[in-house]
């Protein structure tokens, strides 16, 4: 299914790509960058994100690991399966909210205008389409498609996007075991739990319905910013 919704938004804009005689690259997914650098430091920064807010739930005293779920092969079973799965849905949704609609929309208003009405669209999706989301996890959502929008001006590219999303969704997911905007994925590693209050929890949703995801947010702005600064105007 992930794979079906992947070529779904991809095959579209390679289209359009043809019409428009434009390279299909400056939609955000260059094939020629496809899983280099890019990709792989935003692998490193969606474990480390999600791990630094667990670990502040952890200080609070609202979330604890648990034990193990799986055990032998079916722990490197399910790391591959969710792996593959989550990876598919960062360059479905990344590309769907970040790529051609972004370039397009951007024509038409500027780039932070139609990153704003996309990454806001895409938190009310959540809201909408997960059981167990509410209004914190969705603005969650939004401001962390802003962020990916931010990582797409300063980058010229989706790849740093498509794999924090895939490894912030799989650390979460799978890793640690908690909620996804709602929902539990079977296959999980750990038996995690969360015990106190809804607004340091993030309740039913999950880490996205803390008011710590914020701190986490707002941490990766700078961060990325000092790492990736605005080039020099020449």
């Amino acid at each position: 299914m992930q794979a079906v919704l992947a070529v779904s938004s991809l095959t579209p804009a390679l289209a359009m790509a043809r019409i428009e005689k434009r390279p299909f690259s400056v939609y955000g997914l260059a094939v020629r960058h496809a899983f280099g650098k890019l990709f792989w430091t935003g692998l490193l920064w969606g474990i480390v994100a999600l791990s630094v807010l667990l670990l502040l739930m952890r200080g609070c005293g609202v979330f604890s690991y648990g034990t193990l779920a799986l055990h032998g092969a079916r722990v490197f079973k399910f790391a591959v399966f969710w792996g593959v799965s989550f990876l598919l849905v960062g360059v479905f949704e990344e590309f769907t909210f970040r790529g051609y609609t972004q370039f397009a929309l951007s024509k038409g208003i500027g780039f932070w205008p139609a990153a704003f009405v996309l990454s806001f669209v895409f938190g009310g999706l959540h809201l909408l389409g997960n059981v167990g989301e509410t209004w914190l996890g969705s603005l969650c959502a939004a401001l962390i498609g802003l962020f990916f929008c931010f990582t797409l001006r300063r980058t010229g590219s989706l790849w740093f996007a498509v794999g924090m999303h895939a490894s912030w969704d799989w650390a979460e997911s799978y890793l640690y075991s908690v909620p996804d905007s709602g929902g539990m994925v079977p296959g999980h590693l750990l038996n995690s739990s969360f015990h106190g209050p809804r607004w340091l929890t993030g309740g039913s949703v999950g880490p996205e319905g803390s008011v710590l995801v914020f701190v986490v947010i707002a941490a990766a702005w700078v961060v990325f910013d000092r790492v990736y600064p605005k080039p020099e105007a020449a």
